[in-house]
């Protein structure tokens, strides 16, 4: 069996961390309508239920991402590399801050903004941690 390192279990959570983050918006804007439809008042706390997993996942990923870019010398990465990392980094803060927008929102436009931006966001991230590990 080929040893797990420190770097495999770095990796390892922070994909954990944003299977959780992206793919439980995903699942949850597939569960969400059937719940309006079946169950009006239990949207709120289904929603609270996964908001306490997936900001702890969220802080994961910026633990995480920050030990990652720690192991990489910037000073020995070209341009594109630089670009990307701080392209993700960015959309990551546009994902947070509009999760965040759609948590306290109370207006349908904050909620359906926070949570359609939110999302595409999220998974642009996912992308984007996906190039920057894979080189393209």
């Amino acid at each position: 069996m080929i040893s797990p390192t420190l770097d495999t279990v770095r990796l390892f959570l922070h994909s954990l961390a944003a299977a959780i983050w992206v793919g439980g918006q995903f699942a949850l804007a597939g569960v969400v309508p059937v719940l309006r439809k079946e169950a009006p008042e239990s949207t709120k706390a289904v929603a609270r239920a996964f908001a306490r997993l997936a900001w702890p996942a969220f802080a994961v990923l910026v633990i995480t991402g920050m030990w990652n870019l720690a192991e990489v010398d910037i000073a020995d990465t070209d341009t594109a590399y630089q670009v990307t990392v701080f392209v993700k980094v960015l959309v990551a803060l546009v994902a947070a801050t509009a999760v965040a927008i759609h948590s306290i929102g109370k207006s349908k436009l904050a909620l359906a903004l926070g949570g359609a931006i939110g999302a595409l966001a999220s998974l642009a991230a996912l992308f984007l941690g996906i190039l920057l590990r894979t080189g393209g």
